[in-house]
């Protein structure tokens, strides 16, 4: 039996996004925790796949990955570090 959470669907709102897991769970993050998501269209945000054997979820129009396992455990995504103009 396999024991990893595992991701039925995903909903992005304009302030959270949720996933309804198939144990019946539902876990809902703030969507800044997504800087890609938050800076994203709604367009783009409704257009995911759940990958991984339903482990993860990916958007692909802004190439972002969100697992399970980081919903669960609160694991907000880090915004990269800019560089320097004169770099």
């Amino acid at each position: 039996m396999n024991m990893e959470p595992r991701i039925k669907n995903v909903e992005v709102t304009e302030e959270t996004i949720t996933a309804h897991f198939f144990d019946g769970r539902v876990i809902s993050v703030p969507l800044a925790w997504s800087w890609r998501l938050s800076e994203a269209t709604p367009e783009q945000r409704n257009n995911f796949e759940i990958i991984g054997d339903s482990q993860g979820v990916h958007w692909p129009d802004i190439d972002e990955d969100i697992s399970a396992k980081g919903m669960l455990y609160g694991v907000p995504a880090r915004r990269p570090a800019q560089k320097l103009a004169d770099e």
